[in-house]
């Protein structure tokens, strides 16, 4: 093990965790990614290994069957995973996600239902905010529920569900009319069950097959389509309508700090990738890694993953601490993507026309990195927000 990405003041209990994981990504990951990347084959061995590990329960509380880690840890793990292969780090982030919605915002009834097969990975959660006419702009959804006698009717369409296959529930958010003024206060959360797979997965869902993507392979990435869709009022996230927005966001700030934690995880990869390579190749006599064109390059490399490091640590570590850390999320997703793009290509460029072979593991790595720059909301959306956060702290 190298001397990148090494946190301070991290207990006893979390390194161990983080240990194991290294050792199960390391053994049961890394030899199988590209194969079962290029054949976009879904990793079930791999998904069950983290279900025997206890990695669906990390953040789960205790009282509820789970781990009762922090943020951190979950980040740290997430960095872990994604150096063996980003997309089994994106089976787990959607149901954390959710899960991390319920434990903060749900009823004592939804814990209850939910969290202890949450911890268990016997219900496996996806998060459903995007639709096929937007993507940040989330004040223009048009997917409604509609009262009914006996509670709502959904209808509308959902895109881009991460685990939208293989969940069994799902986050939704959909407009309601709750009369307030904002937009913003006429957003529901619903939390919609059902079967997993492909096709009418319960009654009113249907989910049509994977989306075919450059990258991101293995996973389910897919649409969902709700048509009158009826879902009881018991389904509401906190049971009250009009919060929808607001949970939401709470659970995408967990979200980008996993991106940032993915994108710090593919960069080491590429770093610990382009290094050996380097020793290993020969030009004009020598390694190339004694040339300096190429040693500058290996520097810039690790200086990169560290600091992309230190910033998704600092996000995670606010937000166990219970502060509000929506800019500090987009500064550690902004600069952690961006830097994670820099540091791959850095290292394609290191393995030379080899890097171009589908043999190579930085072939995969060059286009997951691609993932990581719109994933969760793209650069400029994070400038956006912390810009105007900005603004309104240094106001005159």
């Amino acid at each position: 093990m190298g001397s990148l990405v090494r946190t301070d003041g991290l207990t006893t209990e979390q390194a161990e965790i983080l240990a194991v994981v290294r050792e199960f990504v390391d053994k049961k990951i890394i030899p199988v990614a590209t194969e079962l990347e290029h054949a976009d084959e879904y990793p079930t061995e791999i998904v069950e290994g983290l279900r025997e590990l206890g990695i669906f329960g990390l953040m789960i509380p205790e009282e509820y069957g789970g781990l009762g880690e922090s943020l951190l840890t979950y980040a740290l793990v997430v960095e872990e995973i994604a150096r063996g292969w980003m997309s089994v780090s994106g089976v787990i982030n959607t149901h954390f996600i959710v899960a991390h919605m319920i434990k903060q915002h749900g009823t004592p009834e939804q814990k209850e239902r939910y969290l202890p097969r949450m911890a268990t990975g016997e219900v496996r959660g996806a998060f459903s905010m995007s639709e096929p006419g937007l993507g940040s702009d989330v004040s223009a959804i048009t997917t409604k529920a509609a009262r009914t006698d006996d509670g709502y009717e959904i209808t509308g369409q959902k895109m881009w569900l991460t685990n939208g296959g293989s969940a069994n529930l799902v986050a939704v958010l959909c407009k309601t009319d709750e009369g307030a003024e904002s937009v913003y206060r006429n957003m529901t959360t619903f939390l919609v069950e059902k079967e997993s797979g492909f096709g009418e997965t319960a009654q009113g869902v249907t989910i049509p097959g994977k989306i075919d993507k450059m990258g991101y392979k293995g996973i389910d990435t897919t649409e969902m389509i709700l048509d009158h869709h009826r879902v009881s009022s018991d389904q509401i996230l906190g049971g009250k309508p009009g919060k929808g927005f607001y949970q939401m966001m709470d659970g995408v700030e967990v979200g980008r700090v996993n991106v940032g934690a993915r994108a710090v995880g593919i960069a080491n990869r590429a770093f610990e990738l382009g290094i050996a390579y380097a020793q290993q190749r020969e030009s004009f006599g020598k390694p190339i890694a004694q040339h300096q064109a190429i040693l500058f390059r290996i520097a810039e490399m690790a200086t990169k993953v560290e600091t992309a490091h230190a910033m998704v640590v600092r996000a995670a570590r606010l937000k166990d601490a219970g502060e509000r850390m929506d800019v500090e999320a987009g500064m550690a997703k902004m600069v952690a993507s961006e830097y994670c793009k820099e540091v791959v290509e850095a290292s394609f460029r290191i393995h030379g026309g080899y890097g171009y072979s589908r043999e190579y593991e930085i072939e995969r790595l060059y286009r997951e990195a691609a993932f990581m720059l719109i994933g969760e909301g793209t650069s400029d959306i994070q400038k956006m927000i912390i810009g105007r956060a900005l603004l309104q702290d240094y106001q005159l």
